[in-house]
């Protein structure tokens, strides 16, 4: 969330960024900073009145003690309505802080300058193409198709288990799926980012701190009878490692990987544009995240980026690179590029990563900060990205890679896979 400081300052500055979101609740942040007004002249109220009643307090003991008792009695009377009225304004203070905390989560992320103003994905910007599409065949197969022909994944036996969106992985599907899991854990690995395994359901403070509470409450699967969300992505966990931490800046960076399944209701998804592995409630994704002084995060996001780009390469998937616009840009972040492979068989692009910034916005949340060289704390910059999710990758590799002979791995993922052919 946006620190209540900066927004005092520059309040005209936010509002005229946050129109890159089309964000028209310019009276929620004046209430917001009326309610922040009430606040520091309550605590200021507050620190005044307990400051004169323990200053009586001293003063009633050392006049029992000199044995004036009547000046000592009308002292307690006064401390006893400094207590008194410190008491309802403690009550204020709560309730005041706990409406600014609401309307403040309410409030997205300010977008950098660099993000292109715009509605809506079509009005994003691609900054960058690469790797070839192939030709394929006229009866070339979309990968539903592909799976059913090789027996790699069954559709209709997820749904019988659990219901539509939830595949089961078979034979080379199987192992092509784990192949590309450890491929892409090694990659990271080999980057510098220390792997680590999380739980697979967070409670409601993690929720809210890396911002899917409350935005996106609807879209996650809520385990009542424990109060506990199964993960959306790894980001959630491994971020969470760090609430409430005050961390040396020397510890910093710190980079992490991390595989799960991740689950997402997708409520309201339905067509042609869902069918497969287009979009999923349950699949198995490689995270990385990141946490960064604020003058090391601009570069951290550049090298994220070139890391996953050379990933694709590697694989030799085509591939574009989108900037978000503010419309499209989640609710937390700054700034989000946006990874798509081309899937030659549905003649369409796919999204497979997105690599976000979210500068101190989630380390507000998360009440996570560094003690700067200078003895200074400042808040953590925080960064994320896919490396990478599965199902469009697998997706775009049938597809991509089909052949009359069948399916060819690509050479780097055959030492994982043990076979460079699926027929």
């Amino acid at each position: 969330m946006l620190q209540l400081k900066y927004l005092r300052e520059n309040k005209e500055a936010v509002l005229k960024a946050l129109e890159k979101r089309n964000f028209k609740e310019v009276e929620l942040i004046d209430d917001l900073l009326d309610l922040d007004e009430t606040r520091r002249k309550t605590q200021m109220d507050l620190d005044q009145q307990l400051a004169e009643a323990n200053g009586l307090t001293k003063e009633v003991g050392q006049l029992f003690k000199n044995g004036e008792a009547d000046k000592a009695q009308a002292l307690k009377e006064r401390s006893g309505q400094l207590k008194s009225s410190s008491k309802q304004l403690q009550e204020l203070l709560q309730d005041t802080e706990k409406k600014m905390s609401g309307m403040r989560y309410q409030i997205p992320n300010v977008p950098k300058d660099i993000v292109p103003s715009g509605t809506s994905e079509e009005d994003n910007v691609e900054v960058e193409r690469g790797g070839t599409i192939p030709e394929l065949s006229k009866d070339a197969l979309p990968h539903w198709e592909l799976a059913k022909k090789y027996d790699l994944i069954d559709f209709e036996l997820g749904s019988k288990i659990t219901g539509a969106g939830f595949p089961v992985y078979k034979g080379k599907g199987a192992r092509l799926q784990r192949a590309l899991i450890n491929y892409f854990l090694d990659k990271n690995i080999a980057a510098g980012y220390q792997e680590t395994q999380v739980p697979h359901l967070v409670n409601e403070l993690s929720g809210y701190g890396t911002g899917q509470l409350p935005d996106k409450e609807g879209q996650m699967y809520h385990v009542t009878a424990d109060d506990l969300y199964l993960i959306p992505t790894a980001e959630v966990p491994l971020t969470n490692i760090f609430r409430d931490e005050l961390l040396e800046e020397k510890q910093l960076p710190i980079c992490l990987t991390g595989y799960t399944p991740c689950f997402r209701r997708e409520a309201g998804s339905y067509g042609s544009h869902v069918r497969g592995l287009n979009r999923l409630h349950q699949f198995d994704k490689v995270e990385i995240i990141r946490l960064e002084t604020p003058n090391r995060s601009e570069a951290a996001l550049e090298e994220m980026i070139d890391h996953v780009r050379d990933i694709l390469k590697e694989i030799g998937i085509p591939f574009r690179i989108l900037r978000l616009c503010g419309g499209d840009l989640g609710f937390t972040s700054a700034l989000t590029y946006d990874f798509e492979l081309f899937s030659t068989a549905q003649d369409k692009w796919l999204e497979i990563s997105s690599v976000s910034t979210f500068e101190g916005f989630q380390s507000e949340r998360l009440k996570l900060r560094y003690k700067a060289n200078d003895g200074s704390k400042q808040l953590v910059h925080t960064l994320n990205g896919s490396s990478l999710a599965l199902p469009r990758v697998l997706a775009g590799l049938l597809e991509n890679c089909q052949t009359p002979e069948g399916i060819k791995i690509p050479k780097v993922l055959v030492p994982y896979t043990g076979f460079d052919m699926i027929s």
